[in-house]
């Protein structure tokens, strides 16, 4: 990937082998690119390409010159905005150096070599697609980009008819779930999977490995380049520490090579997340066990305080997902005049005639093990549970 002077940026407006092929050609141009979902409502799309202010938009018209356009540091590779889970989208820089220092970091964890063949079946538009062409590019491996995740076409990626079967994937826990449904003996096709983009249910891990999936639980931000520690190790040239005294939970910080220099023409948020030293605040919480492994526990923004007892709602799904009347859920907190925040749960009844109550899914929480401050006080019936294209539930758009 060569470092232009020009600091030219591409917006590429397009998805699968089309998104695949832009990105290839500007990156040999010394450009660099903004992939944006084709596939986002037509407001979301102009919104984030007047955030950007590309020279260029790459799309199904062709390549065409924006007038109002801005730079771009030199030695920008890309700029990736952040899955707005619980604020607006950030526009994350990503140098060649970091995406090139991320890439050979898996790479080597991989024993990645000329023979193997990813898979992108995770959007391009999102650092955990945008990586996988990064590290082929420095790897010298051949990509296969799907237009969307379908457990058939993944399948058939990674079956014995391909001319090359892809050996390589980056997941999220609800393709692999749906692939275990769908396509039982397709997941140990694989050579590696790589499974992140949020919390990963230990039941399906180990659904996976009985599968004989050969599974690895990985760990990252935009802002880190993607998945920077792998199993709870951070990868070569990566430092993690949680800020707090050992074996406590607090904010996870990283630094190394892979990481932002800070957001788009935002100083004032770069500085408020990247320290001095070149540790980059995470706003996630985790706990690091004596022999250094990590363990994330929930997004620093999301932990509902209740009666002064830090609560992680992603604790609290991953019980109450397991209630037989629960199709999907998710939790928040809500203002409480006695306990300052109140656990809510927001829940898609798998029979809309047979809603689950707050009382019954206070007592499976109970059975589960949830505490007394993690049990819901209040339930709300949606008919679906806003998420990210990974997978990941936008708590924002509750209003809790």
């Amino acid at each position: 990937m060569p470092v232009s002077d020009e600091s030219r940026l591409v917006a590429v407006v397009l998805a699968g082998p089309a998104a695949l092929d832009a990105i290839r050609a500007a990156w040999s141009a010394g450009e660099a690119v903004a992939v944006v979902d084709p596939a986002a409502p037509a407001a979301t799309v102009a919104a984030r390409l007047e955030a950007l202010r590309p020279e260029f938009v790459v799309d199904h018209d062709g390549r065409t010159r924006r007038a109002d356009a801005l730079p771009v540091p030199a030695g920008t590779a890309a700029v990736v905005a952040t899955s707005g889970t619980t604020a607006e989208p950030k526009l994350v820089v990503h140098t060649h150096a970091s995406l090139e220092a991320s890439a050979r970091a898996v790479s080597s964890v991989l024993a990645a070599g000329p023979d193997d063949v990813w898979l992108a079946c995770v959007p391009l538009s999102s650092i955990a697609g945008l990586a996988i062409v990064a590290r082929a590019e420095v790897g010298g491996q051949d990509v296969v980009a799907l237009r969307r995740f379908e457990t058939g076409a993944v399948a058939a990626a990674a079956g014995s008819a391909s001319r090359r079967p892809a050996t390589l994937v980056s997941l999220v826990p609800t393709m692999l779930r749906r692939l275990l449904s769908d396509a039982p003996d397709a997941p140990a096709r694989f050579r590696r999977i790589l499974l992140g983009g949020g919390p990963v249910p230990d039941g399906l891990l180990a659904e996976g490995r009985a599968a004989g999936a050969a599974v690895t639980t990985t760990y990252g931000q935009t802002e880190t380049g993607g998945g920077c520690v792998h199993d709870g190790r951070p990868l070569p040239g990566v430092e993690v520490r949680v800020d707090g005294p050992p074996g406590a939970t607090g904010e996870i910080l990283v630094r190394g090579a892979v990481v932002t220099p800070g957001f788009l023409r935002d100083p004032e948020a770069t500085r408020s997340r990247l320290s001095p030293g070149g540790w980059w605040h995470t706003r996630d919480a985790g706990q690091l066990d004596a022999d250094g492994r990590l363990t994330v526990v929930d997004r620093l923004d999301d932990l509902v305080i209740t009666g002064g007892v830090n609560v992680s709602p992603t604790a609290v799904e991953a019980a109450l997902a397991t209630h037989p009347d629960v199709a999907d859920v998710m939790v928040t907190g809500r203002p409480d005049p006695e306990w300052g925040e109140r656990v809510v749960a927001y829940v898609v009844p798998r029979d809309p005639s047979n809603e689950p109550t707050l009382a019954a899914l206070r007592e499976h929480g109970r059975a589960a093990g949830l505490g007394a401050a993690e049990l819901p006080r209040e339930v709300v019936v949606v008919r679906s549970v806003p998420r990210t294209p990974n997978g990941k539930p936008i708590r924002r758009l509750t209003g809790g």
